[in-house]
C-alpha cells in the first residue's frame, strides 16, 4: 500500500499514455504498425523500414518533435493521424484508473491531465475513452512549446494553472519526466509499475510505483 499525505495534496497532475491508458497502443503503433505500413506505402521491406525509422526515432526522443504527429507525417510522407485510427481499437484504460479519477473528484482535488501527446493523439484517445469529465484541464505540452522533460514546461504550466508544487502529486510512467518534475519542486511523485500490459514491469528506480490504482484511493 502506498501511503500518500492526502490532506497536504491540493492538485493531482496525471500523465495519459502508460499512466491512465495502457501503453500497449502506443508501443504497438510505433514499433509494429507504423513500420509495417511505412514499408507497404513506400514499397520497401519491413527490415528496411525499421532500419530507416529507428535511427530517426532515437534522434528525436525526448524532444517535442518526437510527440508531434504533424512532424512525423511530414518526415515520413504519410498520415500518422490516419494510421493511428487503423489500430484505435487498442486504446484502453488501465484497470481502475477511472475509479481513482472519480475518487479524486469526490475528494475535491484539482485534477489536471498533462501529456506530451499531440492534440491529434489526445483527441483520438478522448473519442475512445471518456476521460475529459474527470479533469479541470487537459493540457498538451504542445500548447506551451516544450515537452515535460524541459523545465520550461513546468514554469509555463505554473504560470497557466497556478498550482503549488509543494502541495501537488504527479504520476507518470517516464523516469526522465519524473526527474524533471522533481527538479521543479513537485513534492509527491509516483511512477507506474507496468505501463504496457503486454510487457514486463519496469524498474522505477528511485521512485515508488503504482501497481493498482485502488492502492491510492484517498
Amino acid at each position: 500500500m502506498i501511503q500518500l499525505p492526502w490532506p497536504d495534496i491540493d492538485t493531482v497532475l496525471l500523465d495519459m499514455d502508460g499512466t491512465l491508458l495502457d501503453l500497449h497502443f502506443d508501443n504497438h503503433f510505433w514499433l509494429e504498425h507504423l513500420p509495417q505500413r511505412y514499408a507497404e506505402l513506400h514499397g520497401i521491406s519491413r527490415q528496411q523500414a525499421e532500419d530507416e525509422l529507428l535511427p530517426l526515432f532515437h534522434a528525436h526522443a525526448g524532444q517535442l518533435n518526437w510527440y508531434c504527429t504533424d512532424f512525423w507525417s511530414r518526415e515520413l510522407n504519410l498520415s500518422v493521424r490516419d494510421l493511428k485510427r487503423e489500430v484505435a481499437h487498442l486504446i484502453a484504460l488501465r484497470p481502475d484508473a477511472d475509479t481513482f479519477l472519480a475518487a479524486l473528484r469526490a475528494a475535491g482535488k484539482r485534477v489536471v491531465l498533462i501529456t506530451n501527446a499531440h492534440r491529434d493523439s489526445l483527441s483520438l484517445k478522448l473519442e475512445r475513452i471518456e476521460l475529459a469529465p474527470y479533469f479541470d484541464r487537459l493540457i498538451s505540452s504542445h500548447d506551451y512549446g516544450f515537452p515535460k522533460e524541459d523545465q520550461q514546461f513546468w514554469h509555463a504550466l505554473q504560470a497557466d494553472f497556478g498550482f503549488d508544487p509543494a502541495r501537488s502529486l504527479f504520476i507518470d510512467d517516464s523516469l526522465p519526466i519524473l526527474r524533471s518534475a522533481r527538479d521543479f519542486g513537485i513534492a509527491q511523485l509516483l511512477a507506474v509499475h507496468q505501463p504496457d500490459s503486454q510487457k514486463p514491469p519496469k524498474d522505477s528506480e528511485e521512485f515508488a510505483a503504482v501497481e493498482d490504482y485502488r492502492q491510492l484511493l484517498p
